[in-house]
């Protein structure tokens, strides 16, 4: 299984570079489905949204569907799954988009899409392909600017760590190293990741790329 888990999308070149080496095909190749369901609940702006999108189409893929997974009906999306090459989960809420993926069987579904498909993560989308930590770590030590209550503990585990976006960020002002070393609640190994960083993963094993900075927390 291939994935790329980013925390802001592809914000350089070397993340981008990385999902060309996981495709195996040239950019105009690459059809990308992008899944923007988990900032449904999101309030207020929505130019990060609209940066992820631009970014996409600055890397001249073959074309860019948008699909919002509870808007459409199974043969709909899983159609439009199959004829990806990477099928991308956007950033918003986490917990709200890994009770979407269990509620539409879009979860169960991905386990063999995933057999030939690269599965993309941007924050949220990157959380819910691991596991979570406890929500009091996530609500109150990390993130509080994003608190809500947890729908589901239940996520996608394609891979056993607890994905943290957004490391250093203005806009999450608590997701700071010394907060989440000191953090405790997590249920597998932490990966940290600043916007400019991102994770490459084929059968488990993980590379960290990009321009930015992370760190990891193994016991």
């Amino acid at each position: 299984m291939k994935l790329l888990l980013t925390s802001a999308g592809l914000t350089n070149q070397k993340i981008a570079n990385a999902l060309l080496e996981l495709a195996e095909l040239p950019a105009n190749k690459i059809k990308i489905c992008f899944v923007p369901t988990a900032a449904n609940l999101e309030l207020g702006d929505k130019e990060w949204l609209i940066d992820n999108l631009i970014a996409f189409k600055n890397q001249g893929y073959k074309s860019i569907d948008i699909l919002d997974i509870v808007a459409t009906p199974r043969e709909n999306w899983l159609k439009r799954f199959q004829d990806a090459n990477v099928i991308c989960f956007g950033g918003g809420n986490e917990n709200y988009l890994a009770k979407v993926l269990q509620d539409t069987g879009v979860a169960e579904a991905l386990p063999e899409l995933l057999k030939s498909r690269i599965y993309m993560g941007i924050s949220a989308g990157s959380m819910v392909a691991g596991t979570f930590a406890e929500v009091k770590t996530i609500n109150e030590l990390i993130y509080p600017e994003e608190a809500w209550p947890r729908l589901t503990d239940k996520t996608l585990e394609l891979i056993n760590i607890n994905f943290l976006p957004h490391l250093n960020s203005e806009y999450f002002k608590s997701a700071r190293k010394e907060n989440i070393k000191n953090a405790t609640g997590f249920t597998a190994p932490v990966y940290a990741l600043d916007d400019q960083s991102a994770l490459k993963i084929v059968d488990g094993k993980i590379e960290i790329v990009g321009n930015g900075k992370s760190f990891v927390i193994t016991k």
